[in-house]
């Protein structure tokens, strides 16, 4: 299921073995190999492009 999701298998099972006994049973589906993947991206930053160094002070 995870490697269907493009989700790390091996990274996927070591977050949800640490997360499942502190989770209540209404946000299990958050730990669906899908669910997972969709939350830890919104978790991330944006990624910031560097100053363009080529561009004229205004």
């Amino acid at each position: 299921m995870a490697r269907l999701n493009d989700v790390d298998p091996k990274a996927w099972l070591a977050d949800v073995l640490a997360r499942i006994a502190d989770l209540p049973a209404s946000r299990l589906h958050e730990l669906l190999p899908w669910e997972w993947k969709r939350l830890r991206e919104a978790d991330k930053p944006p990624i910031s492009r560097p100053p363009d160094l080529n561009a004229t002070p205004s």
